[in-house]
């Protein structure tokens, strides 16, 4: 064990408010929801890819064939023209649902950096707010 300057010992005798445990109660509520945003992105991303991908094997298909096509949980026999429309719409509310969760992150990220300002100002290294 290694013993601390008594210069970089913490200085505990900053007070803290119920303001303050407000922000950091919040900084916390952001960082989890964050995560959870930053999980879905992922899930979000892996979904394009598998259409993406789909997308490709649809192209290769024959035109007056019927194709599988998974809706929920349930795999449906479709026309190629239908199967292909329905990508494009899946395609298209899937990269709609993305911006919205990167949006909503970037947004939790910006007020987290706001609070994180205010906190580490206040509380210096008394407080740790990075995982």
């Amino acid at each position: 064990m290694r013993m601390i300057e008594q210069e970089q010992e913490n200085d505990d005798s900053t007070e803290v408010t119920w303001e303050d445990q407000q922000q950091i109660n919040l900084f916390s509520k952001l960082n989890t929801r964050m995560k959870a945003f930053e999980a879905k992105i992922d899930e979000a991303k892996q979904e394009k890819e598998a259409l993406d991908d789909l997308s490709t094997e649809l192209e290769l298909t024959d035109e007056d064939e019927t194709v599988l096509y998974k809706v929920g949980e349930t795999f449906l026999h479709m026309p190629l023209p239908r199967a292909t429309k329905r990508l494009e719409k899946d395609q298209t509310d899937l990269d709609a649902k993305l911006a919205q969760l990167t949006d909503s992150s970037t947004q939790c990220e910006t007020e987290m950096k706001k609070l994180k300002v205010a906190l580490y100002a206040k509380f210096g290294t008394a407080i740790n707010l990075d995982e």
